[in-house]
């Protein structure tokens, strides 16, 4: 699987070269020749027969930078004085702080934001807790929380490696929504204490964010959460994922000219995301799925690798009851919508899927298969890799669907707000410019958020879980 440089294995080298033409060039040649991608360069001093610069070159990975940096070494008259990681260098202090919102430059200032003044605010609190979401932080902020178990696709690599993960989705809730978010890593994987934990931090937040555990624990925190918190619980590997997905969707359906109602759907990787995409298709009208995981079809009598999940997931999928593998699965299908692992999706696969089908091959960081393979075949491919069309991007949901909440005090994030949140989404890519490569809108599209937000507020009101109008 052919990978290409990325910015997040970006390099920058200050190499001293001497002063005689074509040395730059001869460094420039060497990088390109050993597949790295030069970015800037820059000057940064000079002497009197050498010129110092600073080369930004984007890598595929560890080992190629290292294989760049060696072929460096190897030219005459070129000292490489320094090396620096672009991304390590970002994350140096972490990505976010904390800022106030209040002077404090004199007696008066602290009297009113501190003691005493602050113990009136807290006896107004005390009469009505309800006040909290007017007098304190709690209005707009979200807490991030993990226990580093099923970490983006690196595993359970604990609470402390989660940290650097939480900080950067706390970064897209205040670009992309406005919204503050704090990092929660808590050092426990037990799902009572887990529980108890975020019931604990509760009265802070307007709403909890659960992220990266691992399935089918994650399941049961974010039900039990639910049912006994009264600000919105929101599994964002889940609900976001499969909100984007259905966006995405929605418009490639518009481009292919199908209904929902008339698809079949194969979803191959039935854990905490394809659960939740299944769930949001039938919300949306499709009646065919069938789920496939490394054991085959789910379906109804199946033995081998279920769960109270899968079992579940039996009851409501597949209505013929297939069983077999992928391959059989796939025959005929309209639509595969991939949640699982690199490259398990064939090309002799795809080719017996229906006419114009479509295929969201959302494994990451590499999809299930390839654009570039599945693309003679394929008339709609979204991935969720950001160097290709239609990247299926979880921040095109989470910050506005959680500022819709916030914003009217809602107790819940139900499934109308979640449908209604991914036609926002959808509507937000102009009919007249629908296209093969072009079903979601970018992740930079400023109006996505808000208009996201406002469609969940009404959505809130109107199913009754909002307690501000």
């Amino acid at each position: 699987m052919k990978v290409m440089p990325t910015p997040s294995y970006s390099i920058v080298v200050r190499v001293e070269l001497g002063n005689k033409p074509g040395m730059l060039g001869k460094v420039a040649s060497a990088i390109g020749r050993s597949g790295g991608d030069i970015g800037a360069v820059d000057i940064t001093g000079r002497g009197q027969d050498t010129t110092i610069r600073d080369i930004v070159i984007d890598t595929r990975d560890e080992k190629h930078k290292n294989q760049i940096i060696r072929k460096l070494r190897t030219l005459s008259t070129v000292k490489i004085l320094n090396i620096w990681d672009r991304t390590f260098i970002s994350h140096i202090g972490g990505k976010i702080e904390v800022v106030g919102k209040l002077p404090l430059e004199t007696r008066d200032h602290l009297s009113i934001a501190y003691t005493p003044g602050v113990a009136r605010i807290s006896e107004a609190i005390s009469a009505d807790k309800q006040r909290a979401y007017q007098l304190t932080i709690k209005s707009n902020t979200v807490a991030v929380v993990t226990d580093g178990s099923a970490v983006l696709g690196l595993g359970n690599v604990g609470a402390e490696a989660a940290i650097p993960v939480m900080e950067g989705k706390a970064l897209l809730f205040k670009k992309f929504g406005g919204i503050d978010a704090f990092p929660i890593c808590l050092a426990t994987q037990d799902v009572e204490e887990i529980i108890q934990a975020v019931h604990a931090i509760a009265p802070v937040f307007g709403g909890i964010n659960l992220e990266d555990i691992s399935a089918p624990r994650c399941f049961e925190i974010e039900e039990r959460l639910k049912e006994d918190l009264d600000i919105p619980v929101f599994h964002d590997d889940q609900h976001a994922t499969a909100v984007v997905m259905l966006a995405g969707l929605i418009n490639a359906l518009a481009v292919v000219g199908k209904k929902m109602k008339n698809l079949k759907v194969v979803v191959n990787g039935v854990g905490v995301a394809g659960v939740a995409c299944t769930k949001i298709l039938k919300a949306a009208g499709v009646e065919h799925i069938i789920g496939c995981d490394r054991s085959g079809i789910i379906c109804r009598g199946r033995k081998k690798g279920m769960n109270p999940v899968k079992r579940a997931y039996a009851r409501i999928t597949n209505p013929d009851n297939l069983r077999g593998g992928l391959s059989r699965a796939i025959r005929g299908a309209d639509v595969f919508v991939g949640v699982s692992q690199p490259g398990v999706l064939k090309l002799s696969q795809v080719r017996t899927m229906a006419k114009d089908s479509i295929v969201f091959a959302m494994a990451n960081p590499y999809p299930e298969i390839m654009p570039e393979k599945a693309a003679p075949y394929v008339r709609v491919m979204a991935t969720g890799r950001s160097d290709y069309p239609n990247q299926i991007n979880n921040v095109l949901a989470f910050p506005g669907i959680f500022k819709g909440a916030l914003a009217c005090h809602a107790g819940e994030i139900n499934e109308q707000m979640k449908l209604v949140a991914a036609h926002a989404i959808a509507e937000s890519v102009p009919g007249t410019a629908l296209h093969e490569d072009y079903v979601v809108p970018s992740v930079f599209n400023e109006d996505v958020a808000g208009t996201v937000a406002d469609t969940v507020e009404k959505a809130a009101i109107e199913t009754g879980v909002a307690r501000r109008y």
